[in-house]
Formats: structure tokens, C-alpha cells, sequence
């Protein structure tokens, strides 16, 4: 069969640079359960109680997954363009590119990551190709009320638990965390049989909480992609400053407010749950503004950021890799052993190295090799 070579689209480097940011917050939210994986019998603190865990808790959890379901919202627009020109079929193509993120994110969560949110992601996805062709404006208010109505579930459900304080979220078992550790830390048939435990329970838990969120985030991707913001930054470059004000305003202490309810149980849990939802979008879209405004002023950032960026599936799926050699009976079994400082410190070295190792792949390269071979599946012919 003859191929037909259609023009390629300029990369929108903007997009690139946020995603290879918003991979650091994504590890360091996820280390810390490679780390000590007994948390995920529970909805506790990543790490032990400290001021480690409680800076996670306040500026990365839940917020940097927010920044990924916007930009997969906004990608998405790019690729129907991309497909338009090709004279290809958005619904075939979409639908091809979710079976493969489907798969992968099965693969990953069976044998790396219990966390993992590929497969919410190509579910949300098929969505999203059903309401591809929403009006930008509807795709806003829909996300609002989709943020507005979990915000009420939540405060709902935190004027329950008024009634009965002790009905909190019971801590997980010693015992069972014990356990899950000597899992972790065994042989590889010993990681491979808590991944084979936890992970199902676990993604049923993601789809459940994040879903309606990253659904919501998806659609405001999808109005923004819609209206190019990211492609023409001129139109909104001035009103950065007041988004940075109003999100760390708001956001900031909604953050702190979260981290210190997180897992005491009872109502303030619940209501500090209400509260991040509305704020945690917030606090990402100040993020996005100081960054693009470092950017702009340091080109080298973005240029630092935007490889791991280009291939940014590859390096969500090689942060899980590196971070079961270190941690798990896969290799080092590290898990429990390290203090929550060395931990962050093994996130920031697993980050400048894939960071280096993306630059340096792509001088050779055009794609990551996931991108590519989801490429190849989603431009199947």
C-alpha cells in the first residue's frame, strides 16, 4: 500500500516543556509508594508523617495529574488536526491510540505500578472522542459543574461523617503493610504477586476518585486546544501575573489545608478533600504560569525540559522501571530503608537522568519508543 506523506504540524514546544515538568511532579507523587508501598493499603501519607511527606501532601498530590489531563485534553486537538490532514479517521485513530494506552497501562500496573493511570486515561479518552465536537465554551461550563458537583459530594459527604466522627477510613492493617514490605522487597515473584494483589483494587479506586477530575480536566484541555491558546500565547501572555495571584492564593493554602487533614480521618479528612478539589486546579494553573513565564525569560529551561517532554509516555513508564530496580525485589529492594529526604533524592537523580537520556535519545530519534510504537498504532493503515 502506498503511503501518502502529509506536512507535519510544528511541535508546540510550550506543551513539550509542561509535560516534561509535569513528570517531575508525577514521580515525586508516585516515588513515595515504591518507597514504602504499605501506604497503598490505605489512603494515608505517601511517606512517613514529616515535613517531607506534608510538602507533597500541600504542593505536588493530585496536582501535577491535573496538568497531565489538561495537556492530554489539549494533545487530543492536535492529533484530530493531524488527522484531518492526513485525510484520515479521528474515531479510528482515537480509538486505536486508546487500546494501545489501555494495554500499556494494564501492562504497567500488573507488573510496576499499582498507581498507574493509563487505562483511566484511554477510557476518558473514548469520551472525549464522543464529545470532540462540544462548543470550547460548553467544554468549560461542563467542567465546572463536573468540579462543582464532586466539591458538593464531598462537603455532603463530610456533614455525614459529622454525625459519626470515629466512621473515618480505617488505617491500614501493621501487619498487612508488613506483609505487602516483605512482598515488595522478596524475589521478582514476590513483587510480581503484590502487583498481581494490590493493583486491581487500587485501579478501581483511581477510576473512581481521580476519574470525574481528570475527566473534567480533559474537557478544559480539550476548549483550550480548541481556541489555541498554547499556540498563539499572545493573546493571554498579560494575564499570567494575575493567574499566579489568584492560584497561589487560593491554591497554596488549600494545599496546606489538605495535607494537614490528609488521613486524620472523620469529617476534616473529608472536608479537606472538598477543599483540594477546588483548589488543587487552581494551584496547577499557577504552576503552568510561572513556568511559561521562565521560559520566556530563560529559553534554556524549556529547552532542558521539552526532550523529556516530546516523550513524555516513555519516561512515565522508565520512571516506573527505575523506580522498581531501586526499590523492589526486582532489584535493589530498597523499599523501607530509606529516609523520605533520600527518597527525594533518588527522585531527583531518576528525573535528571531520564532528562538526559531524552535529549540524547532524541538526537537520533524522532519519537520515545513508546511514542513510536503507539505511533505506529494509531496511524495504522
Amino acid at each position: 500500500m502506498t503511503h501518502v506523506q502529509t506536512p507535519q504540524a510544528a511541535r508546540v514546544h510550550e506543551i513539550d516543556a509542561l509535560r516534561g515538568f509535569a513528570l517531575a511532579g508525577i514521580l515525586v507523587a508516585n516515588i513515595g509508594f515504591f518507597a514504602h508501598p504499605g501506604y497503598a493499603l490505605a489512603g494515608g501519607l505517601p511517606m512517613h508523617d514529616g515535613p517531607v511527606a506534608y510538602a507533597i501532601s500541600a504542593l505536588v498530590l493530585t496536582k501535577f495529574y491535573i496538568l497531565f489531563s489538561f495537556l492530554f485534553g489539549y494533545s487530543f486537538t492536535l492529533q484530530m488536526r493531524a488527522a484531518e490532514r492526513a485525510g484520515a479517521s479521528v474515531r479510528a485513530r482515537t480509538a486505536r491510540r486508546c487500546l494501545g494506552l489501555f494495554a500499556l497501562g494494564l501492562a504497567q500496573g500488573l507488573l510496576l505500578w499499582i498507581g498507574d493511570i493509563l487505562t483511566l486515561y484511554a477510557a476518558l479518552g473514548l469520551i472525549l472522542l464522543a464529545l470532540r465536537g462540544i462548543r470550547p465554551r460548553t467544554a468549560v461550563i461542563v467542567a465546572a459543574a463536573v468540579i462543582g458537583t464532586l466539591t458538593l459530594v464531598w462537603l455532603a459527604l463530610a456533614a455525614l461523617a459529622t454525625l459519626d466522627p470515629g466512621a473515618g477510613a480505617a488505617a491500614a492493617d501493621p501487619a498487612e503493610a508488613a506483609r505487602i514490605m516483605s512482598l515488595a522487597t522478596g524475589g521478582p515473584l514476590d513483587v510480581l504477586r503484590m502487583q498481581l494483589e494490590l493493583y486491581p483494587p487500587l485501579a478501581a479506586s483511581i477510576w473512581l476518585f481521580q476519574g470525574p477530575t481528570a475527566l473534567a480536566m480533559f474537557l478544559l484541555g480539550l476548549a483550550a486546544g480548541k481556541r489555541r491558546l498554547l499556540e498563539e500565547p499572545g493573546r493571554w501572555w498579560h494575564l499570567l501575573g494575575r493567574v499566579q495571584w489568584a492560584g497561589f492564593g487560593v491554591g497554596l493554602p488549600g494545599g496546606v489545608f489538605f495535607a494537614l487533614t490528609s488521613g486524620s480521618g472523620g469529617p476534616a479528612e473529608v472536608l479537606g478533600l472538598a477543599v483540594n478539589t477546588v483548589t488543587s486546579p487552581l494551584l496547577t494553573a499557577a504552576y503552568v504560569a510561572t513556568l511559561l513565564r521562565a521560559v520566556r525569560r530563560h529559553p534554556a529551561v524549556g529547552r532542558a525540559l521539552a526532550p523529556a517532554g516530546r516523550m513524555a509516555a516513555s519516561n512515565y513508564i522508565g520512571q516506573s522501571l527505575v523506580a522498581c530496580l531501586v526499590f523492589t525485589g526486582y532489584g535493589l529492594a530498597l523499599a523501607g530503608r530509606l529516609e523520605p529526604i533520600a527518597v527525594m533524592g533518588v527522585a531527583a537523580a531518576v528525573y535528571t537522568a531520564l532528562l538526559a537520556l531524552s535529549a540524547w535519545w532524541l538526537r537520533s530519534h524522532r519519537w520515545g519508543p513508546v511514542e513510536y510504537g503507539l505511533r505506529r498504532l494509531t496511524n495504522w493503515t
